[in-house]
C-alpha cells in the first residue's frame, strides 16, 4: 500500500492491471480525452505504466475502493515541462459504476501526498477539459487553484481546451 484514506488505497501499477486499463479505455471514460485508444495503444500504455515507477519521474497507481478492495480506476503523476518549468502533471480515471462517491478526490489527494514526499517539484498541475465538470470539481475539492483556460495537447497531435489547475506541493494545508 502506498497511500490512501478510509475510502481508497492507491497501489503501484502492476502487470495484473491490464484488464483495468482496458475497462478505463471505454468510450464513456475517454469522451473528454480524444476517444478510446486502439488495443496496441492500450498495451503500450500498460507497459509504460508498469515501468514508470522505477524511472523516478512519476508513478501510476491503481485505485482500490475500500473496504471492499475492488480496483476502480487509476491515478498518477508524471513530469512535464510547463511554461519553462518542470512540474508534475496529475491525472485520474474512475470507472463509471464508482463515480460520484468522492473516490477520485480521495485518490487524487493520495497521489498528491505521494508526489509531495518526493520533494522534487514545487507544483502539480491537472488539465481537465473545460467541458469535464466532474474532473474540474475534483480539482477544486482537492485544493487545486484554477489558473484559467489553456490550449493543451492530448492526445498527441490534438489540441483541447482545458483548465489549468495548480497545487503547491510545498504547502502544508490540505482540504
Amino acid at each position: 500500500m502506498v497511500g490512501g484514506s478510509d475510502r481508497v488505497r492507491i497501489e503501484p501499477w502492476s502487470e495484473g492491471d491490464l484488464d483495468l486499463l482496458r475497462r478505463i479505455n471505454a468510450p464513456e471514460m475517454k469522451r473528454h480525452l480524444g476517444g478510446p485508444e486502439t488495443e496496441e495503444q492500450v498495451l503500450a500504455r500498460h507497459e509504460r505504466y508498469v515501468r514508470f515507477g522505477g524511472g523516478g519521474q512519476g508513478c501510476m497507481f491503481r485505485v482500490v475502493a475500500l473496504p471492499d478492495g475492488v480496483p476502480v480506476g487509476s491515478v498518477g503523476y508524471w513530469e512535464r515541462n510547463w511554461h519553462d518549468q518542470t512540474v508534475y502533471e496529475m491525472g485520474w480515471s474512475i470507472l463509471p459504476a464508482y463515480q460520484g462517491r468522492g473516490l477520485a478526490t480521495a485518490a487524487l489527494l493520495a497521489v498528491v501526498d505521494a508526489a509531495r514526499v518526493r520533494r522534487t517539484h514545487r507544483y502539480a498541475h491537472a488539465y481537465p477539459s473545460v467541458d469535464n465538470a466532474a474532473s474540474n470539481a475534483v480539482c477544486r475539492k482537492a485544493g487545486f487553484e484554477l489558473l484559467g483556460e489553456t490550449e493543451f495537447e492530448f492526445p498527441k497531435g490534438r489540441l483541447m481546451r482545458s483548465n489549468d489547475w495548480r497545487l503547491d506541493l510545498t504547502a502544508t494545508d490540505r482540504p
